[in-house]
């Protein structure tokens, strides 16, 4: 496992990276995860999105290493970058 340090919000599970975000409405939910994948898209490094009404959790991992690697930070700061963007 990796000792870089955290990006804000980010948290460790397991073998992933994970954060927890609310959004005012269901839509504010809906854009941000669409924005997520078009990060995904961008950078061929694809997380687990879930969308609960107002929340959305996202983890990356590397599934070829079956960890945490630099692509799993480079994506969460890309993410940060899509959150400080929206507020």
């Amino acid at each position: 496992m990796m000792n870089t340090p955290l990006p804000h919000g980010w948290l460790r599970d397991g073998q992933h990276l994970q954060r927890s975000d609310r959004f005012p409405t269901f839509r504010d939910a809906l854009h941000f995860v669409n924005a997520v994948a078009a990060v995904a898209e961008q950078q061929d490094h694809h997380p687990e999105l879930l969308v609960r009404y107002n929340r959305c959790s996202v983890r990356f991992n590397t599934h070829d290493v079956q960890g945490i690697t630099q692509s799993d930070f480079a994506c969460a700061a890309l993410v940060d970058a899509l959150l400080q963007a929206a507020t």
